[in-house]
């Protein structure tokens, strides 16, 4: 496989003893060069000592070297400073479109590089490499794992920053639609950030102090201010009770005064959800998040510590809410504000992400710094995924590993790209 072989010439995992060219010249790897991903030579800068002369150029790998112009590397110049070509059989001399011969080396992927990553990527066992993890150090854990919650956090950038460019370059905007995309935690998290790409926050302003009006344009737009929205056996209640009627005339003013069209309500899920995070009481808690005015970006990007964000993002519902889960379904009276738990993926989903990119956007490290901090100070998540590492010997002792763990799995482990993860070097260099 020729990826293997790019990995194991990357990382010197053949024998560093007498290697030759095919035409008997001894060949020393001074320094394998920088792996290149993109178009051309697959290592730049490389330095080899051939028959007693140090070379510096690139180098070429293929599985036989006839690949060479099978991939038409022999009309093209950017092949031409090639001092080396490696592959595992030599079935053809090369030559660059200058007509120049390409020393070659025969090497193959050492047998128990070749075993240890066929495990990886058959193994049903999950993860496959969960026997070598108690040997690991904590200094090769730790570093690896700070990378991965780096890149947990730009990829959640690069998310945010496409937001801003939805939202017309508005970061105030694009941080509504975050926090409201994981007031659907997980489930309903795409219906949540399709309704918040649909409030006309610019309109919607000019209520704020208007709780009523906000719920009107929030349920509204939510669709399910539409009756058929109701299930049949609550639609009497609803229309008795009076607070949805009262709804859904509002929002019939404000539908027509700003042209507002509601997304369809199909797109919310109730199968298997706690009545506690069901879309009527997480809008509600959003209307009434958002009336306070307290946790708006500009407070958000203020604060200093985790405990004065946690009491910013504190919220609960407005009265009708208290005895209800849905329109026109009566329940016990509850105050049904954010659990700490809850609060905890929030600022974990939500705002150490915003502070992150916000900072990256504008060069403030200071705000950069402060996302890691609260990495560092929330409690991990407990989930599957976290709970499957830590079976498998990782310490999690806060939210930053939590995070890292879960980057772990699901750009790595799922997509078995385990040539690109440390934990995976330690397994295939095994002896």
């Amino acid at each position: 496989m020729e990826q293997l072989l790019h990995y194991c010439w990357n990382h010197k995992l053949f024998p560093l003893g007498v290697l030759t060219t095919t035409d008997g010249q001894l060949v020393e790897v001074i320094d394998t060069g920088l792996y290149n991903r993109n178009a051309g030579p697959d290592f730049f800068n490389a330095k080899i000592k051939i028959g007693g002369t140090i070379w510096v150029g690139n180098v070429e790998i293929h599985d036989k070297s006839s690949d060479w112009y099978l991939h038409g590397h022999h009309h093209d110049p950017h092949y031409d400073n090639v001092i080396l070509h490696v592959a595992t059989l030599i079935d053809a001399d090369v030559k660059t479109s200058l007509g120049r011969d390409v020393p070659q080396l025969r090497l193959d992927v050492p047998d128990r590089v070749r075993s240890h990553y066929r495990e990886l990527i058959t193994t049903d066992q999950y993860p496959p490499c969960y026997k070598i993890i108690p040997t690991l150090t904590q200094l090769m854990v730790h570093s690896w794992m700070s990378t991965l919650q780096t890149e947990r956090l730009e990829q959640k950038t690069t998310t945010i920053l496409d937001r801003v460019k939805r939202c017309g370059g508005s970061w105030a905007s694009a941080y509504f639609v975050t926090l409201a995309r994981n007031y659907g935690f997980g489930i309903n998290g795409d219906a949540f950030e399709a309704w918040a790409l649909n409030i006309p926050l610019a309109s919607t302003a000019h209520h704020r102090d208007n709780l009523f009006q906000i719920e009107a344009f929030f349920f509204g737009q939510a669709g399910l201010l539409e009756l058929n929205s109701i299930p049949q056996k609550y639609q009497k209640e609803a229309l008795n009770e009076g607070y949805f009627s009262r709804l859904r005339s509002e929002y019939q003013y404000l539908a027509h005064k700003f042209q507002l069209k509601p997304i369809d309500v199909a797109c919310w899920r109730f199968l298997r959800l706690r009545p506690q995070n069901f879309p009527h009481i997480r809008i509600s808690q959003l209307a009434h998040l958002y009336c306070s005015r307290r946790a708006g970006l500009d407070k958000i990007l203020e604060c200093a510590t985790v405990i004065d964000i946690m009491d910013l993002l504190h919220t609960q519902v407005t009265p009708y809410w208290e005895t209800h889960y849905t329109f026109g379904s009566i329940s016990e009276k509850n105050e049904k504000h954010l659990s700490p738990f809850s609060l905890n993926l929030l600022m974990i989903n939500t705002v150490i992400p915003i502070l992150f990119a916000y900072g990256r956007y504008h060069g403030n490290e200071i705000l950069c710094d402060r996302a890691f901090d609260f990495l560092e100070q929330l409690k991990a998540e407990n989930n599957y995924i976290v709970r499957m590492w830590k079976e498998c010997g990782l310490d999690v002792q806060c939210a930053g590993d939590s995070q890292a763990l879960i980057q772990l799995k699901k750009e790595y482990c799922d997509k078995r790209d385990c040539l690109r993860c440390r934990i995976g070097y330690e397994y295939l260099k095994m002896k």
